[in-house]
């Protein structure tokens, strides 16, 4: 949705201009755990209501945090509340990763296998995803059987599907031609 992510950038670029002269990752936690938080449909329609005051949302995230949270992350919190863009607290934190991982080099990967990935077959597997996509990836692993062999990988905007599903589906669309 273009225009979430056009209200989530300012407060993510704010956010990150902060943490960056504190701990970069600790403000990421407490981001991603409100972020979280902010996901939830009950807490949603909590914060929706206009029998509540912003006072007492703000109160309720705060306590259901599992974390103590810094002074610029409560801030935000509260600002966010204030101008009714808690549905936006999801994509500020997807934003906030975004420019951590920029500024750092470094990519989100996430990786689709038809079978679990130990640690020796994952290290390997991303040093060669790293040499082909040319950068460092931080990779999540999601089981998918359906793909019957081999992985799909998604990098930001680039995929890259070499699993038995997409060379079976190559031979089809050839076959049928």
């Amino acid at each position: 949705m273009a225009e979430l992510a056009t209200i989530a950038r300012p407060y993510a670029e704010a956010m990150y201009q902060v943490a960056a002269q504190g701990d970069v990752k600790q403000t990421a936690e407490q981001i991603d755990a409100l972020a979280a938080l902010a996901a939830d449909p009950q807490l949603r329609q909590f914060a929706d209501s206009p029998k509540v005051g912003a006072a007492q949302v703000f109160e309720l995230m705060t306590s259901a945090v599992q974390m103590p949270l810094s002074d610029p992350v409560k801030n935000l919190l509260r600002t966010v509340i204030d101008n009714g863009r808690l549905t936006a607290l999801p994509e500020i934190a997807t934003q906030f990763h975004a420019l951590v991982n920029a500024r750092s080099g470094v990519s989100d990967a996430l990786v689709y296998s038809a079978y679990p990935l130990n640690g020796t077959l994952l290290t390997e597997v991303m040093g060669a995803l790293e040499k082909r996509f040319g950068r460092k990836l931080n990779a999540s692993v999601e089981v998918q059987p359906e793909l019957i062999g081999g992985i799909k990988v998604v990098v930001g905007d680039e995929v890259l599907d070499t699993s038995v599903k997409a060379r079976l589906e190559q031979m089809k669309v050839a076959l049928s031609a």
